[in-house]
């Protein structure tokens, strides 16, 4: 597989709002990584960027190459990469039953709608990814009637219908309790594991598994660090990436972070 994301000196803007400017940036196919930065340090728009929701100003010297190609159908760019963001959660059509959200993958759309057709293989593999991740007893409620973490799964269901090459998730398991905190991140591990390729956007710390070795640092609109996972997510890094004194804490692959007092 070819690197996830390459940019080269790219300005991209959020309408009027200038995000990035001359951005460079390499995502490996070779590792699971995590973007981390504070709020407004443009890792919503990097995420817009990869699903080709807005695109970066045009100059000859400045490209944006998801899987080593700058142009694509979003329809097929879609069947390789599955998103699950917070905004999709909180604009997904709330009348949808489970099944139907993980049938919307298909297509890409928040809903299932009349021109859209799904063969006995669609439903089939919508009822086989159900089952895998345990939403089989939820899968005729409807999607607002769900609680938080179980509308965040059977999204995850739906980015994974079409067996993406690569997971964009976005702060996975903002609003879940502890126990669906666990258990979301339990399967993200399962999915790395079976070879599963993740890009995980958050600024919480805790929510990065301990199979994920590769760490961005964005801030205002710029790489400020990019490296291993041992090596950045130190007290000293994360406390000059948030402008607040910070203690790290790590066990079991897995790091915390608490305030540090003078």
């Amino acid at each position: 597989m070819s690197n996830i994301l390459e940019i080269k000196n790219a300005s991209i803007y959020m309408g009027r709002t200038r995000v990035f400017d001359d951005l460079s940036l390499e995502i490996s196919a070779n590792n699971s990584t995590a973007i981390i930065g504070p709020n407004g340090s443009g890792k919503s728009t990097l995420l817009k960027l990869l699903g080709r929701e807005i695109y970066p100003v045009y100059s000859k010297d400045s490209y944006v190459r998801i899987f080593s190609k700058e142009r694509w159908v979003v329809s097929e760019l879609k069947k390789r990469l599955g998103i699950v963001s917070y905004s999709l959660q909180q604009n997904y059509s709330p009348d949808a039953i489970g099944l139907y959200v993980v049938l919307s993958g298909f297509y890409g759309s928040d809903g299932i709608w009349s021109f859209q057709n799904f063969d006995k293989k669609n439903i089939d593999m919508a009822n086989k990814v159900i089952d895998q991740l345990g939403l089989n007893n939820l899968k005729n409620r409807k999607f607002e009637t769900m609680s938080t973490g179980e509308q965040r799964r059977f999204l995850l269901a739906r980015a994974l219908v079409h067996n993406p090459e690569v997971l964009i998730l976005d702060e996975p398991t903002s609003g879940l309790d502890l126990n669906a905190c666990f258990q979301y991140l339990d399967t993200i591990r399962r999915l790395i594991v079976d070879g599963k390729k993740i890009v995980l956007v958050t600024h919480h710390i805790h929510e990065i598994p301990p199979e994920i070795s590769q760490i961005v640092f964005l801030k205002a609109g710029k790489v400020v660090a990019n490296g291993t996972k041992s090596s950045l997510l130190t007290g000293v890094n994360l406390s000059s990436l948030f402008d607040t004194p910070i203690s790290v804490i790590e066990k079991n692959g897995y790091y915390q972070t608490i305030p540090e007092h003078s």
